[in-house]
């Protein structure tokens, strides 16, 4: 306990899933934390269970939204030292039949909103002399998974972004990390993926057992925190071997 003690982090997609263990897990820590979703009463059930969290009602893919709801976070704890983002809209289907308007959704959410929200927050990083970004990248950028065209290359893009940004904004000493976890049973993922097909996830992972969402949060705590302090620009695997051994 206290490995983020005296940091403040905004986490975004917090109201659930992999985003609340995440911001509960710094919150454990030490940290205080701007819990950002669009989902208000989920949000605030989350907000009520984590100790120094405040709600950000906010849309990702809103820009001006996002800039007003981070930046004043951001001024009324007197500066940022981490930025989760974790906003993801789902949807799978054959690439041949997606329909625009959910490709145009699961774009301005996935990474439209990591853009915005790293505008947002970069300029109080680089103001506090350094501080941690953690962009959640997925399996899915390593395997193919069936119906998974558009989501596989957001979550590619992600990645391709955060070596990037890991160059550029390393000069201020900001680093930037990506995590892919494995399958990880949530309400949005359960939302596409039935009994069987988490069975089936289950099964080809060699250690025969899924990443939780407090295991990914583990993971968000050590890219936080001093102890990964010349660790930037990778992508860190928690998935139980599962990209190395196929799916």
């Amino acid at each position: 306990m206290g490995r983020l003690q005296g940091k403040v982090a905004v986490v975004t997609g917090a109201a659930g899933g992999i985003g609340r263990a995440i911001s509960q897990a710094y919150a454990h820590e030490g940290a205080r934390v701007g819990m950002l979703d669009y989902n208000a009463d989920l949000l605030a059930q989350a907000v009520a269970e984590t100790p120094n969290a405040e709600a950000l009602v906010c849309n990702v893919a809103d820009r001006a939204a996002v800039l007003d709801a981070i930046g004043g976070y951001a001024a009324r704890q007197g500066g940022l030292d981490v930025l989760v983002n974790n906003a993801a809209y789902f949807h799978y289907g054959l690439l041949v039949d997606m329909p625009e308007d959910i490709v145009d959704r699961m774009l301005d959410v996935g990474l439209k909103g990591a853009f915005w929200s790293l505008q947002a927050a970069t300029p109080h990083l680089i103001a506090r002399g350094g501080g941690a970004v953690i962009n959640l990248s997925s399996v899915a950028v390593s395997i193919a998974i069936k119906h998974a065209a558009v989501y596989s290359s957001i979550k590619g893009a992600l990645d391709t972004l955060t070596r990037q940004q890991a160059v550029e904004l390393g000069v201020h000493g900001i680093r930037v990390n990506a995590l892919a976890p494995g399958p990880v049973v949530t309400p949005g993922a359960s939302s596409v993926i039935d009994a069987q097909g988490w069975e089936t996830r289950r099964e080809k992972t060699p250690l025969k057992r899924l990443p939780t969402g407090q295991e990914i949060a583990a993971a968000a705590v050590f890219l936080a925190s001093e102890e990964s302090a010349t660790v930037a620009g990778v992508t860190l695997k928690v998935d139980g071997a599962l990209t190395i051994s196929g799916y």
